[in-house]
């Protein structure tokens, strides 16, 4: 998948589409907590923190970034 954002980045680029990923960690769901009841939920991503992201990605402020693979790793 990340070669194909990077394909995608560089073939379009000209036509001024961007092409970037976004590497979550894992996401705190309802569902994720019931199948790891054990787990350390403190740094699991939650869905607002990715939509930030993606909120960003779709903005004009990130009009340079094309071609990023961006990690959105849990909460400190």
């Amino acid at each position: 998948m990340l070669a194909f954002v990077d394909a995608l980045a560089a073939e379009y680029t000209q036509d001024g589409v961007r092409a970037n990923a976004i590497l979550p960690s894992v996401i705190d769901t309802p569902g994720n907590r019931a199948s790891q009841p054990e787990a350390d939920h403190s740094r699991w991503v939650a869905p607002a923190q990715i939509a930030q992201v993606i909120e960003f990605l779709c903005s004009e402020r990130s009009s340079v970034t094309s071609g990023a693979h961006i990690p959105v790793y849990g909460r400190a």
